[in-house]
């Protein structure tokens, strides 16, 4: 093959390996399945790419240890498991595609261009789950059969949206991430338009998140932006406060929701101190390997000192912190931690000096997005959702290929 045949394939493998990157993000939060294909389908013209190059320079990046020590204990983790098979499987079908989606960013994004358009898709992609959310909370949701709250304590609550994701947490825990990210680029960007649609787009993401009544997800997000405001700038600590203090006047169950947290124990809190009792002893009894990788729900029996009821299936201990530390061991939950937070302690303690306002905002809100994750993670585990994991793993590459300058 000559020389510019080559160039010239290359460019239109590049071409469809963005495309697909663009189709996974897009429909991340609408379709997984799709969203898979559309991974495997980049994956695979990367690979065609590196072939007709006979190989290409692999791009490395500060986390490529943490990953590999991750990815190293979880497929150690699986002999541990009451069934190897399931947890093999389990493995190389999860964690193959959050590695994936790491490796296929890092390695084929090169222009801010790109990055703005990849931008553009998440949030086209969550104007669809807001608009579904909202139709849902108008035209209702009967919650009473799903058990996503305790009846007997929240009597008044009826209704709670889950959009296009699994359940109310679940979207919670997505719409904890798009604030965010909205509210980096609203506060770096200087154009008032701009800084006028985001807020506009601010409050309806705010409003979904209210018809979640996700406690866990309300109070990350309370904590994540009052602390920005109390450390940077106090004028939007003010704002959250004031903010805050409106939805909670109107939504009185909302208020009755969050107040529970701190002055009574409903069902939903005693189970997750006794999930998180099980757990602490599952992680004692296996510290090293664990109990396999995605086998949670096969040894939570041995350990259930609640529910003892063999017809409820728990498939994760409502801490992420708990849960990665019981199925793939401390060393292998230490792996996966050191990146988590390497790619938010990257994001959040640059200096912003770039001369594009968008980048500055867009790595502020990813580096906010993943502490949003890493609170809400102390009470609930959102990263079980295969979307959702998918989705972290996409914001830590952006903010590996913003902060250490990989994109021109």
């Amino acid at each position: 093959m000559n020389i510019f045949k080559q160039k010239r394939i290359t460019i239109i493998l590049d071409h469809w390996i963005f495309y697909a990157i663009l189709a996974m993000i897009f429909f991340l939060a609408l379709e997984p399945m799709i969203a898979t294909a559309a991974l495997l389908a980049g994956m695979l013209f990367y690979i065609a790419k590196i072939c007709i190059l006979h190989g290409v320079r692999f791009r490395r990046t500060l986390f490529d240890i943490p990953i590999g020590l991750f990815l190293l204990f979880g497929i150690l983790s699986v002999p541990m498991s009451p069934d190897p098979g399931f947890s093999f499987y389990n493995f190389y079908n999860l964690a193959g595609r959050y590695v994936l989606t790491y490796v296929l960013v890092v390695q084929n994004v090169t222009t801010v261009k790109q990055i703005k358009k990849m931008s553009c898709a998440l949030g086209a992609s969550a104007v669809v789950v807001v608009l579904y959310g909202f139709y849902q909370y108008i035209f209702g949701v009967d919650i009473s059969t799903m058990k996503w709250v305790d009846g007997n304590a929240f009597p008044a609550l009826k209704t709670r949206i889950f959009s296009t994701w699994v359940n109310p947490n679940i979207l919670a825990g997505y719409l904890d991430i798009a604030l965010c990210i909205v509210f980096g680029l609203f506060v770096m960007m200087k154009q008032k338009r701009a800084r006028c649609i985001l807020a506009g787009g601010f409050i309806l993401l705010a409003i979904c998140l209210v018809m979640t009544y996700a406690r866990g997800a309300c109070l990350s997000i309370a904590i994540v932006l009052a602390g920005y405001g109390l450390f940077k700038d106090r004028r939007i600590l003010f704002g959250c406060i004031a903010f805050g203090t409106v939805v909670l006047l109107v939504d009185t169950t909302l208020a009755e929701r969050l107040a529970a947290v701190f002055t009574k124990i409903d069902t939903s809190s005693e189970m997750r101190l006794a999930l998180w009792e099980s757990t602490i002893a599952m992680i004692i009894d296996h510290p090293l390997l664990g109990i396999g990788w995605g086998a949670y729900w096969m040894v939570y029996p041995e350990y259930d000192f609640y529910i003892n009821d063999a017809a409820v299936r728990i498939v994760h201990a409502h801490n992420m912190y708990l849960n990665y530390a019981a199925e793939i061991g401390l060393v292998g939950a230490a792996g996966f931690f050191w990146y988590f937070f390497g790619t938010m302690w990257l994001a959040l303690s640059s200096r912003y000096l770039r001369e594009s306002a968008f980048l500055n905002g867009l790595l502020l809100g990813l580096g906010l997005a993943v502490l949003s994750i890493a609170f809400n993670g102390l009470t609930d585990y959102v990263l079980f959702n295969i979307p959702s994991s998918m989705l972290f793993w996409l914001i830590a590459a952006m903010i590996v290929l913003i902060e250490k300058n990989m994109v021109d």
